[in-house]
């Protein structure tokens, strides 16, 4: 019976870090210009928000659940970060498959809510992204690149990012 419910565990265990997302040199895309900006979504304290107000800036819209461990874990790097570069970049966290209740206590929990972070709940600027699953960045040049990161970054390629080709 032990046997059984360790391998149920661990069953489980394997199914949560599958829908978690993969690593991120698993799945990265480039293309040029910004019609990915040409979306409205709602924060998840209920006000509008507009993705064409990113254009022209660097942005990093990282796409999360409230339920996915990769992106418990990722959270608090991405707030440190957000922190250290909000003058230079702008964050924005995109929240989906999941109510607004849980999607706002996992900014609170996780220390994500100093930064904007979109209800998604639609999936609708998932759509718009082509995103597969969280957790995903795009990163948005200041020239209207975007690049799509499939999984989860390193605080280190964060950086990078933003060091290299956050004002390209």
């Amino acid at each position: 019976m032990n046997a059984l419910r360790l391998i149920a565990v661990l069953l489980s265990s394997l199914v949560a870090l599958a829908a978690c997302g993969t690593a991120a040199d698993e799945g990265t895309e480039s293309s040029g210009g910004t019609p990915q900006l040409d979306f409205t979504a709602t924060t998840l304290d209920g006000s509008e928000f507009a993705g064409k107000t990113l254009a022209g800036e660097p942005a990093v819209l990282w796409f999360w659940t409230p339920w996915c461990a990769i992106c418990q874990h990722e959270a608090s790097f991405i707030a440190d970060m957000a922190d250290k570069h909000g003058d230079e970049v702008t964050f924005v966290g995109v929240a989906a498959q999941d109510d607004v209740e849980a999607m706002r206590a996992f900014a609170d929990r996780y220390g994500i809510d100093s930064f904007t972070n979109l209800n998604d709940a639609d999936g609708s600027v998932w759509a718009t992204f082509d995103v597969p699953a969280q957790p995903t960045f795009a990163f948005i040049s200041a020239s209207g690149d975007v690049e799509r990161v499939n999984g989860t970054v390193t605080e280190q390629a964060l950086e990078h990012w933003i060091d290299t080709r956050a004002q390209a």
